[in-house]
């Protein structure tokens, strides 16, 4: 406690106001004995003492530094106008208050860091937003490390204020004390054992000049480590203090968790685009004379395979027939795509014997009948030989609809074959008939998912053959990719957005024109969904 006078003179210091002040004695000036926070502070607090008894005590609470310690000091205005100070030793609560906000202001950051590293599956992105936010928030710059690739370390690094930049650097990792360590997933150096002066030149970002701390810390992965980030702070600034270290482990936790997460959905991505390579549609346009065209559309948006399928072989020698294979497996998405790909390879061993659809399909009921999988499926063989400017078809049916024949002229035929599914009885029977396309007829192959959909006004009405055959004879004459664009189109349109089966048609078509071009004429053609 401190009491002095309105002239700024100290009348009383009790004991541990001496020891805190050790020139603060009666009779002496406030100014010089205490801090000037204090002096200023009783200045001010005199003078609405001044101005009277209602401004008396006007002055508020003061706070300020002695030595490393921090003390609120409370003034009280007595009537003699004297001021008693009360000085309150608060190091402890405004230790306790700024812990409290820095560990707010952390846990906001790991939040929003967490939100934004795991709003996107792109390991590019992942890399930059982890080496900018650890720039703005933990360090002067910050470098991710990805694991090497060859000899080659993918690195982005960062400046504070900056944008990312990425690069690859021709570099070992055991050239980083502690780099090599955290790029295999061990514990973090402590930044006190890493000297600044050994980071070599491709660490430091352009313009970022003497390097005074570092820290270098693993990203974790899933199984396997992510990465590394490494934390750099100038030299004559303050270095990284333990709590810093352990705080940046907590936010590489989260990058390493959001970059392994990027990488594994990378991976798999490139993983089903080369598994679903061959199924993809086939850009055919015309093979050994024959026009062909073919579309499919899965029961699910979001699925690009299903249990429709479709192939085209184009023969092995020329002039032979090229097979079309058009089924449908019972069931959708991935379990009837499994199925579909067992026909699909059983059918393909079996294109020597494409002259003869009966045998095929027997040895390919036998093949299903001999698997664990309960599932059966329907489908139609058409083998295509060009003849003069006719088009010959040799055309069975497993179970599934009647090819329909789309006439120049507009008229549609059923082609009259029929036949037991594979994959369900012990035997397989089976009609082959023969057809001939004259320039401008089409042969149309279809699933019923396209007959069997329902639609229309009422949004419950089946398509129906008849309608399908009624939109055929509008296609009279087209081009096979017309007439499965417009087959397509109308089947879109009438089941809206309800629920429908998978949908896949083929067309095969004789050319108006004779002058023929053979795209992929040597390639096997596929696609299966």
């Amino acid at each position: 406690m401190l009491v002095a006078d309105g002239g700024g003179t100290l009348l009383f210091a009790n004991e541990v106001a001496g020891l805190l002040f050790p020139g603060a004695r009666p009779g002496s000036p406030i100014t010089g004995s205490v801090p000037a926070w204090l002096a200023d502070a009783h200045t001010r607090t005199l003078a609405p003492a001044a101005a009277g008894p209602a401004a008396a005590g006007a002055g508020g609470l003061v706070e300020g530094l002695v030595g490393e310690r921090s003390y609120e000091a409370h003034p009280t205005v007595r009537e003699d106008g004297t001021v008693v100070w009360w000085l309150i030793d608060d190091t402890d609560h405004r230790l306790a208050r700024e812990a409290l906000r820095i560990e707010r202001e952390r846990t906001v950051f790991l939040g929003q860091a967490s939100n934004l590293l795991l709003s996107s599956l792109n390991l590019e992105r992942c890399m930059d937003a982890t080496a900018q936010m650890a720039a703005e928030h933990l360090a002067d710059a910050a470098v991710v490390i990805s694991p090497a690739r060859g000899r080659e370390l993918p690195i982005v690094s960062c400046l504070h204020g900056g944008m990312p930049k990425s690069s690859r650097v021709t570099a070992l990792a055991e050239g980083v004390p502690g780099l090599a360590e955290a790029l295999q997933g061990f514990p973090p150096v402590p930044s006190r054992w890493i000297d600044p002066a050994t980071a070599p030149a491709w660490l430091i970002p352009e313009g970022f000049g003497a390097v005074g701390s570092i820290v270098i810390t693993p990203l974790p992965g899933h199984g396997v480590p992510a990465g590394g980030l490494v934390l750099l702070r100038r030299s004559g600034g303050t270095e990284f203090t333990e709590e810093e270290e352990v705080f940046a482990r907590l936010f590489a936790a989260r990058a390493g968790a959001a970059m392994s997460a990027a990488r594994l959905y990378a991976e798999q991505a490139s993983i089903s685009e080369t598994l679903m390579r061959d199924l993809l549609p086939p850009s055919l346009h015309q093979v050994s004379g024959v026009e062909y065209a073919g579309g499919y559309r899965a029961s699910q948006e979001h699925e690009r395979i299903g249990g429709d399928f479709y192939d085209v072989h184009p023969a092995a020698v020329e002039g032979d027939a090229s097979l079309v294979v058009l089924g449908d497996v019972c069931g959708k998405g991935l379990e009837a795509a499994v199925m579909t790909g067992k026909i699909r390879n059983t059918l393909h061993a079996l294109l020597p014997m494409a002259d003869d659809h009966q045998r095929m399909l027997s040895l390919l009921n036998t093949a299903l009948l001999s698997t664990h999988h309960a599932r059966f499926a329907t489908m139609v063989l058409a083998s295509a030989a060009r003849e003069g400017n006719a088009v010959k078809l040799r055309l069975t049916s497993a179970g599934h609809p009647a090819p329909l024949i789309v006439r120049a002229d507009g008229r549609v035929e059923e082609a009259p074959t029929h036949g037991t599914l594979v994959g369900a009885l012990p035997e397989v029977t089976a009609a082959t008939v023969l057809a001939t396309l004259a320039p401008g007829d089409a042969c149309v192959l279809f699933t019923d998912g396209i007959t069997e959909a329902r639609g229309g006004p009422m949004g419950d009405d089946m398509f129906g053959e008849a309608r399908l055959q009624r939109a055929l004879g509008e296609c009279a004459g087209m081009s096979a990719e017309a007439v499965v664009k417009r087959v397509q189109m109308i089947a879109s349109e009438w089941v809206g957005t309800g629920a429908h089966d998978d949908m896949a048609v083929v067309v095969v078509s004789a050319p108006r024109t004779n002058h023929l071009t053979a795209v992929d004429g040597h390639t096997r053609g596929r696609f299966t969904a």
